[in-house]
């Protein structure tokens, strides 16, 4: 790709942007939130027309007209936000759009069978082909997007954010399949904002800042963090977690949380949460933890067990409650669950507090777009306009705007579900100061990451969360990753797994 322009009503997204990928290597593309990532394999998927600039392939010029026409030529992508149809299949997901027929007629049982090869060549022999898309876990359904482009034969395929939903041994598992890949002489385009990730798996880096090239064929084990940080941000960014500024209150708990159980998820669950306590829930991907807070927060309704936000006990199974009582939630989907992706930046802010802005019933816009804009501003959403639609903004910025939608209700208990999922390392470091300054002013909250060194390095306390039991409660600097491992191992190591369990 050379010289790559793309132009949107008042933004120029990609300004001669250079990428050049070849057979039987991983090539990374960093950059942040913004930065003309996405629009770039949007060109390259036939998704996007481009402006300006020039595609090559194997050294001829070629253009695409749709994806499909890209899909033809060899080029698959795995997009971060999976478009698979949850009433269908997994046979079905993976051969969409060219489903093995004869006479017109649709052979369920080679697709089914073929199917299964992808699967197990994933690594995944667990998850039947007959089986519905929409009962998988996210990370089930990530594997099954993967088996489809696989299924394409194709001789480029681009993996965005592959990693997001995975635990550890389901991304060692996808890095094997990365390495046949490559091994078998395909192109890969990974993109992930996870540093270590580059190291292990990556052989060339390209970095994009602000729509266009700032480095190209860089080697990805060699490259300094530093100088990678530098070339994204324009600036240097400080690893290091924000500290408490505060000694942490010995008041009594906000959210106490008494032996809640969910058949089927999670099982005997107790902890409390102090003002300006941070309290951070560790374990594997489907180890119960985001459904313990949907649970805390009223998405879900409890078989046993209560829930009190300041000495109150909620109405089970009622967000309407949890949020009257003061409780707020930034949830693991933020596109699909937190968000109304076509309304304005103010509108997605207000939405938890509507019934500050009507009087008689009919609402007075003025107020609410003033407050919301100040409530956008205090953190640091841009661009700085409320009317902007969200679904343009960076993922950084829209997971900012659902933290402004709580400061606006001033809530008392927050729980954040994967707060910096897709979020790049400038915006990461943004949304970490964010959270603690709210936990200075006395917010209690609760994270829930993947990612164990953000759980260790933000939370006061630590929740190890395995097979939906909480095995282990103590300070945050009493654990190390290691630790947190240890004890999520010694669980299933005691606990017999279902075969439905694993997907």
């Amino acid at each position: 790709m050379r010289g790559i322009v793309k132009e949107f009503p008042g933004v120029r997204a990609l300004d001669g942007v250079d990428l050049v990928v070849r057979a039987g290597e991983v090539h990374c593309l960093l950059g942040q939130n913004g930065a003309g990532k996405s629009t770039l394999i949007k060109i390259l998927s036939g998704a996007h027309d481009v402006d300006e600039g020039t595609i090559l392939w194997d050294g001829e010029p070629i253009s695409f007209s749709d994806p499909q026409a890209a899909l033809a030529t060899g080029i698959a992508t795995i997009y971060q936000e999976l478009d698979l149809i949850d009433g269908l299949s997994v046979a079905d997901n993976i051969y969409l759009g060219h489903e093995k027929a004869r006479g017109g007629v649709t052979r369920d049982r080679d697709m089914n069978r073929s199917a299964r090869e992808l699967l197990r060549r994933l690594g995944h022999p667990e998850i039947r082909p007959t089986r519905e898309v929409g009962s998988l876990s996210a990370a089930g359904k990530q594997i099954v997007s993967m088996a489809r482009a696989l299924s394409r034969n194709a001789q480029v395929i681009v993996m965005d954010e592959p990693s997001a939903v995975l635990d550890p041994d389901e991304v060692d598992g996808l890095f094997r399949v990365v390495e046949d890949l490559r091994t078998s002489g395909a192109a890969i385009i990974y993109i992930s904002h996870r540093l270590e990730e580059i190291r292990r798996i990556g052989d060339r880096l390209t970095v994009l800042k602000d729509g266009r090239t700032v480095a190209t064929d860089l080697p990805a084990r060699e490259t300094p963090t530093s100088e990678l940080v530098t070339l994204m941000t324009g600036r240097t960014v400080s690893s290091v977690f924000p500290r408490r500024t505060t000694e942490l209150p010995d008041g009594a708990p906000l959210l106490s949380v008494d032996a809640i159980t969910r058949h089927g998820e999670f099982a005997d669950v107790s902890f409390d949460v102090r003002p300006g306590e941070i309290v951070g829930l560790a374990g594997l991907v489907g180890a119960g933890r985001s459904e313990i807070i949907e649970t805390v927060y009223g998405a879900r309704r409890a078989s046993s067990g209560s829930v009190k936000v300041a000495g109150r006990t909620l109405r089970n199974g009622s967000v309407s409650a949890a949020v009257s009582a003061g409780l707020g939630l930034c949830p693991e989907e933020r596109k699909s669950q937190g968000l109304v992706l076509d309304d304005a930046v103010y509108r997605n802010i207000s939405l938890a507090s509507l019934d500050r802005f009507a009087q008689y019933g009919i609402s007075r816009e003025g107020a609410e777009r003033r407050a919301a804009h100040e409530a956008a501003r205090s953190v640091d959403v841009r661009p700085d306009d409320p009317n902007r639609i969200i679904r343009t903004l960076s993922g950084g910025n829209q997971q900012k705007v659902v933290l402004a939608r709580w400061l606006l209700r001033s809530c008392k208990v927050l729980l954040l579900d994967e707060p910096t999922r897709g979020v790049d390392v400038g915006a990461r470091a943004e949304i970490y100061t964010l959270i603690r300054e709210l936990a200075d002013s006395g917010v209690a909250l609760v994270i829930v990451s993947s990612d164990i060194e953000e759980v260790l390095g933000l939370s006061d306390r630590v929740l190890v969360v395995a097979d939906g039991r909480v095995v282990h409660d103590g300070p945050s600097d009493a654990i190390d990753a290691s630790g947190v491992l240890d004890r999520i191992l010694a669980e299933h190591d005691s606990t017999p797994i279902q075969e439905e369990d694993i997907a």
